[in-house]
C-alpha cells in the first residue's frame, strides 16, 4: 500500500484519494450523438450503481487531436455541452469532458463537474491557469512526453491560483515510435505530490499513428494493466467504454467493451481490497 499523504478533492458527493473508494471515470471517447451517448451513460450507471461504485460519465465533445484531418471529431463545443447536459440531468452523473480552448470554458462551466486537460495540452500554461481559476475540480492527464516528476511543474501552476482540487491522470510515456509503455513507477511518483493519482487504462495501450492515419491499439492489455495500476496503488481508474468498439468513430483500438466491464471491475475491486487492507 502506498503510505504517502494524499489530499482529498471533492466532486459534488463525491470524495477522491486516500482512504476512499477506488472511483471510476468511464464513458466513450467522443460523442457520437445524443442518442448512442444517453444509452451507454445509462447502461453504466446501472452496472456501477449495481456494484455501489463511485462513477463519473466521461465524454468528449471536441476531439481536437486526432491524427488526421479527415478523423471525426465530435458534435463541438456548444451542441455536444447540451447532450452531456441533458444525460446529467436525466441521470444524475457526474460529468468530465476536456477542454481544449480557452474559450469553451464559459460554456462547459455549468455542466461539467471535472474539467480535463488532455495530455498534449499539459504545459499549455494560460490554459492551465484559465482551468484552473474557475475553482473546479481539475484532471490533468501527464503528457506522453514528460517524466511523472515533471508533473510537479504543472501542479505548481495550478496551485498558483489557490485551487488544490488536482487530480493527475498516467496514460503511458512515448516509447520508440507508434507505441507507449506504462511504467507503474509514475503513479507512485505522482501520488508524492500530494494529489489522487488516476490510471487511464485504455489510452496507455495506444499505439499513436500506428495505423498511418489513425491510431491503434492493443485492447486485450488494458485488463493487465488496469490490474497492475490497481495493486500499485493508484485512487481511481480512466476507461474508455462503447458497445460496439471496433465500430467506434475514435479509438476503436483500444476501448473496453461494455460487455467486459463488470468482470474487469470485479477483479481490481478485489486488489484493490487486498492492497489497501492495513497490515
Amino acid at each position: 500500500m502506498l503510505s504517502q499523504k494524499v489530499k482529498i478533492v471533492n466532486v459534488r458527493n463525491l470524495a477522491i484519494g486516500q482512504g476512499q473508494p477506488l472511483v471510476f471515470i468511464a464513458g466513450p471517447c467522443v460523442i457520437e450523438s445524443h442518442e448512442s451517448c444517453l444509452k451507454l451513460a445509462d447502461k453504466l450507471k446501472t452496472i456501477f450503481q449495481g456494484k455501489k461504485l463511485p462513477f463519473i460519465f466521461k465524454a468528449s465533445y471536441d476531439k481536437a487531436n486526432r491524427t488526421s484531418v479527415n478523423s471525426y471529431r465530435g458534435p463541438g463545443v456548444k451542441e455536444g455541452i447540451k447532450i452531456l447536459a441533458d444525460i446529467k440531468k436525466r441521470l444524475g452523473l457526474l460529468m468530465l469532458s476536456d477542454v481544449h480552448r480557452e474559450e469553451d470554458i464559459p460554456i462547459v462551466l455549468e455542466t461539467l463537474d471535472i474539467i480535463q486537460i488532455p495530455a498534449f495540452l499539459c504545459r499549455q500554461t494560460d490554459l492551465i491557469l484559465a482551468v484552473a481559476k474557475t475553482g473546479k475540480p481539475i484532471n490533468i492527464k501527464k503528457g506522453q512526453f514528460l517524466a511523472p516528476w515533471d508533473m510537479k511543474s504543472v501542479v505548481e501552476k495550478m496551485r498558483s491560483t489557490g485551487n488544490e482540487q488536482i487530480l493527475l491522470t498516467e496514460r503511458g510515456t512515448c516509447f520508440g515510435y507508434n507505441n507507449l509503455v506504462s511504467d507503474m513507477r509514475s503513479l507512485v511518483i505522482m501520488r508524492e505530490l500530494g494529489y489522487p493519482v488516476i490510471y487511464d487504462a485504455t489510452h496507455s495501450v495506444q499505439l499513436p499513428g500506428g495505423q498511418g492515419n489513425v491510431s491503434g491499439g492493443e485492447r486485450n492489455m488494458v485488463m493487465p494493466l488496469a490490474r497492475a495500476a490497481v495493486a500499485t496503488g493508484c485512487d481511481g481508474l480512466f476507461l474508455e467504454v462503447h458497445e460496439n468498439p471496433e465500430k467506434a468513430l475514435s479509438d476503436a483500438a483500444t476501448m473496453l467493451s461494455i460487455e467486459a466491464l463488470p468482470n474487469l471491475i470485479d477483479q481490481v475491486l478485489e486488489i484493490h481490497r487486498v492492497v489497501t487492507t492495513d497490515t
